[in-house]
């Protein structure tokens, strides 16, 4: 009998763990996709369209061995004036779109430096919970990385600096 009663919990505890488990190492790959694809764009002082392809792609081998089928993947600079207000200098995409070049972007409190750029790499991962007893429907894990050009003060994508 007691077995009856608690049989419900332990299945909705085991299936709510697994399905946590999944979704935070998902997380934590989507953020060090991110990371990734910013560490690699500052890398570089000027990057073409081929190139760029590769370096969004990254992306995926990160992810692995979860789907990066419906991932969305984003690199852009951010460039700040003389007050430390950030635009979009240029940005490229995968699987979704790019920011607009000027767009304003609200940056960390601790990255509003007057007049850098920043290489800012986005990773959008939709999560579906593979069991979906215990979390029902599609999770967005959006993760953000930001890093200093290394060889440059900006890097340079489709003549835009």
């Amino acid at each position: 009998m007691e077995f009856a009663i608690v049989l419900p919990f332990m299945l909705t505890l085991y299936a709510g763990s697994v399905e946590f488990g999944e979704g935070l190492s998902i997380d934590y790959k989507a953020t060090l996709a991110a990371r990734t694809v910013a560490d690699i764009a500052s890398q570089y002082t000027s990057i073409d369209a081929p190139t760029m392809t590769s370096i969004l792609g990254a992306a995926s081998t990160v992810v692995a061995p979860y789907s990066a089928a419906s991932m969305t993947v984003v690199v852009s600079e951010v460039t700040t004036d003389a007050n430390g207000n950030g635009t979009i200098t240029w940005s490229a995409a995968q699987n979704g779109n790019a920011h607009k070049a000027g767009l304003a972007v609200t940056l960390p409190t601790n990255l509003r430096i007057p007049s850098i750029s920043l290489l800012w790499g986005e990773v959008t991962y939709p999560y579906t919970p593979p069991i979906g007893y215990v979390a029902i429907g599609t999770i967005s894990l959006y993760q953000s990385e930001y890093f200093y050009p290394r060889l440059s003060s900006c890097v340079s994508f489709g003549g835009a600096c």
